[in-house]
């Protein structure tokens, strides 16, 4: 693109609506999230459908609010759970496909095929090997999910960067960690923060799921058994809508992180 273009196009994007985009962004999903939840009560009311098959939205609420601290206390044990995936997992990924990427085209058939294993599964294994007193098993469940979108997105990432861009590198005598720098983390650094938002909510659900086959006594999925259980089904649900939030939590935080970086850190 000539720098006429490129002008053209950043004085566009400059005129956009901004009014009309955050219409159709903002108030037209709100909007429609209210119109849901309107007809939801409307109609568990008016059918008087029991609450173990659903609950009305008010009843939930109600219960969100009575229970905002036992909520909010296993979205901490939770989240802190998918972190600590997260993170482990983002690493790992990232690490392996710079590893080998050389082999790449032996490798990604390998992790495509993982990629279906039901890691969650998993879990009473783990917990019989790690012990259902700690997190840890809930923690390597969330890192084993995450790894494989992470792993592929960097790979297609380190695709990404051109021979010529290496070879004038190489040609200005930059060393390999100059090389890194400069070329190859800016070109797929974008890539891989794609990946972390696939696996951020990934990780909160995995997190979650694992929860579900034992372990301590915290965290939201712990609790919405508990509560399944006691017969509770609204408080259920309060717990169900603090997993989404929590999710919602993680995959914001990295959409941000990523324009952030974008912004900073330019492709070459």
């Amino acid at each position: 693109m000539s720098v006429v273009a490129e002008a053209t196009a950043k004085d566009t994007r400059a005129r956009l609506p901004i009014g009309d985009l955050r219409v159709s962004t903002v108030l037209a999903p709100i909007a429609f999230g209210v119109a849901v939840l309107g007809l939801w009560e409307l109609g568990v009311q008016a059918s008087g459908v029991e609450p173990f098959i659903v609950p009305a939205p008010s009843d939930i609420w109600r219960e969100v609010l009575d229970s905002s601290d036992s909520i909010a206390k296993g979205a901490r044990v939770t989240g802190t759970n998918a972190l600590v995936g997260l993170a482990i997992g983002g690493v790992l990924g990232a690490l392996v496909a710079h590893a080998v990427r050389v082999v790449d085209q032996m490798t990604v058939p390998v992790v495509a095929a993982a990629s279906v294993v039901p890691i969650v599964a998993l879990a009473p294994a783990l917990y019989r090997m790690y012990g259902g007193q700690y997190d840890t098993t809930r923690m390597l469940v969330a890192a084993l999910s995450v790894s494989v979108p992470v792993y592929l997105n960097t790979l297609r990432g380190l695709r990404q960067v051109t021979a010529v861009h290496r070879d004038l590198m190489t040609a200005s005598s930059a060393r390999p960690w100059q090389v890194a720098r400069v070329v190859t983390l800016p070109t797929a650094t974008p890539y891989v923060f794609t990946g972390l938002r696939i696996a951020s909510s990934l990780a909160v659900i995995s997190a979650l799921v694992a929860e579900y086959f034992g372990g301590p006594v915290s965290g939201l999925g712990k609790s919405i058994t508990t509560s399944v259980s006691s017969s509770n089904y609204p408080l259920a649900w309060a717990y169900v809508v603090g997993s989404i939030v929590l999710g919602l939590v993680f995959y914001v935080v990295t959409l941000l992180l990523d324009l952030w970086f974008s912004r900073h850190h330019p492709e070459p």
